[in-house]
């Protein structure tokens, strides 16, 4: 698939305020009439059209003599979406310069997936091979067209093959974010691993490939990384997920929290921002990380249903260094469709006498 069409799926039209999801009519590269139309023969063309006769003429100003350097000034005060949807398709010369490597030092598609999803963490369409290698499109031509400055990486739902092309090409790359990539696997980030040794913050939530051996060969080869996150999706209620993210990928949720927790304490012993939400390691997998990460400045903990206050009070006096409100406790709500199970049978009993539906920990 060509770039351009794949960037039209993707980014959303600021002129239009359009679901970047919905602009499916492909960008073809223009024919070689309209090659030979220059920036000034555009804009007189639509000018000619559009004036009333008694209107004076504007002074038009002829835009093909600018400089690629002036150029990329310019671009670089451009949005992602207006250099991929507007200025590429200008002529050849704009086409150029917007492919030039200083203008892509990152790669940032959460505003477009913010801005899609109005609201909604997820749609099913994202979850489809097909969106995926329109992401696998964008990744190798940014990865192609840095030259192997790209520093920043925000996306989703990417394919092993992508991020390890990528992560072959990005020497310096300090950031990156894979999270609810089914793709993804121990594979790629043992590429990561190994290529992108300058890493200081890894978002890998709700990949289910990704084991702890990840965890493990991130930690021993990237040495100033300091923020990790490691969120799953809502078991408690997956309800909330049905409908939008396959069901055989809902099953597949990662069992092996306390191994994690481990290799976090035992490779990971810089971090300072650690984000844990929905996993099931237990009150010793949190001690291993409070024994060992003594430099924590934030730990999120939403939603891990394994825990006990007691023992996030006990591994609490063991962060010396948290920030105020750094620490998010579990907070959950237990739904009733979880009674039945062995860890809350016993709360079945208080649910009748006191005839209440859920109940806060």
């Amino acid at each position: 698939m060509p770039i351009i069409s794949a960037a039209e799926d993707l980014i959303p039209s600021s002129e239009r305020h359009r679901s970047f999801l919905s602009l499916s009519s492909p960008i073809h590269p223009k024919n070689e009439t309209q090659k030979s139309r220059t920036p000034r023969q555009s804009m007189e063309g639509e000018q000619s059209d559009g004036n009333k006769p008694h209107e004076a003429p504007t002074e038009l100003r002829d835009w093909s003599d600018l400089t690629t350097v002036c150029l990329i000034n310019i671009f670089q005060r451009l949005s992602l979406a207006d250099r991929w949807l507007i200025a590429m398709r200008v002529c050849r010369s704009w086409s150029d310069a917007a492919r030039d490597c200083c203008l892509y030092a990152a790669l940032d598609l959460e505003p477009a997936f913010d801005a899609s999803g109005a609201g909604r963490p997820d749609t099913a369409a994202w979850w489809t091979p097909a969106f995926q290698r329109r992401v696998d499109s964008m990744m190798r031509s940014v990865a192609e067209w840095s030259d192997g400055a790209l520093k920043e990486v925000r996306v989703r739902h990417c394919s092993d093959e992508a991020l390890c092309f990528l992560a072959e090409r990005s020497p310096e790359l300090l950031i990156l974010s894979v999270r609810s990539s089914r793709g993804v696997t121990d594979r790629s980030m043992s590429k990561v691993a190994m290529s992108c040794t300058y890493l200081v913050e890894l978002d890998i939530s709700n990949c289910y490939e990704v084991s702890y051996r990840s965890i493990e060969i991130i930690g021993l080869n990237c040495p100033n990384l300091t923020t990790l996150k490691r969120n799953l999706l809502n078991w408690l209620d997956p309800s909330q997920h049905r409908g939008v993210i396959p069901e055989d990928y809902l099953n597949a949720l990662p069992q092996d929290g306390d191994t994690e927790a481990l290799s976090i304490s035992r490779f990971m012993v810089k971090l300072k921002h650690l984000e844990l939400r929905f996993s099931k390691f237990s009150g010793h997998g949190l001690m291993a990380i409070a024994e060992a990460c003594k430099d924590l400045e934030s730990l999120d903990l939403f939603g891990c249903a394994n825990l006990t206050s007691r023992g996030i009070e006990q591994a609490r006096a063991k962060f010396t260094k948290l920030i105020p409100d750094g620490l998010v406790k579990p907070n959950f709500y237990i739904p009733r469709s979880v009674f039945h199970t062995d860890r809350y049978g016993h709360w079945n009993l208080y649910d009748e006498r006191f005839q209440t539906s859920v109940f806060q920990i």
